[in-house]
């Protein structure tokens, strides 16, 4: 009787982990973050609008790094900064951005979008593709590895 009490109990403490396990929350679930780092994205598209290559800078977080094409890794607030300045100085006045999906777990989010950029005039200088790695802080979604390609053909 004995041996058979003990099965039961395994039983129990096995179809009790199980009902654990089933009705865990769902955050091994991707939350939809898409309006969320749109909203973030705003605040970039407004800092290159305004030429302020440090409000760009400061959009990432503290060890935050650019992927950009034919260059290295740019690796930290100072040389994000400088990145940027000299394509603005390169003649780049506008960014768009569009969010095609942003999923998330905790504190981390990844984006696949699209970008235009434009001169002064307007014209398209070049558009491409991105997937950006985000990072929630305390003050809101920093971009942490930022990564892009062009789409124009190579001239």
């Amino acid at each position: 009787m004995q041996c058979r009490t003990g099965i039961i109990w395994q039983v129990a403490i096995l179809a009790g982990c199980l009902q654990f396990a089933c009705a865990a929350p769902e955050s091994g679930q991707p939350l939809d973050l898409t309006e969320e780092i749109q909203a973030a994205n705003e605040g970039f598209v407004a800092a290159f609008a305004s030429s302020d290559a440090e409000a760009l800078a400061a959009l990432y977080t503290q060890d935050g790094k650019l992927l950009p094409p034919n260059s290295d890794v740019v690796a930290g607030t100072a040389a994000i900064q400088g990145f940027w300045q000299s394509v603005m100085d390169a003649g780049v006045a506008q960014a768009q951005l569009t969010t095609e999906e942003a999923e998330g777990f905790d504190d981390t989010a990844f984006e696949v979008g699209h970008y235009t950029l434009y001169d002064s005039a307007g014209n398209t200088i070049d558009e491409g593709k991105y997937i950006v790695i985000w990072k929630r802080t305390e003050g809101g979604w920093r971009l942490h590895r930022d990564i892009w390609n062009s789409s124009m053909p190579i001239t």
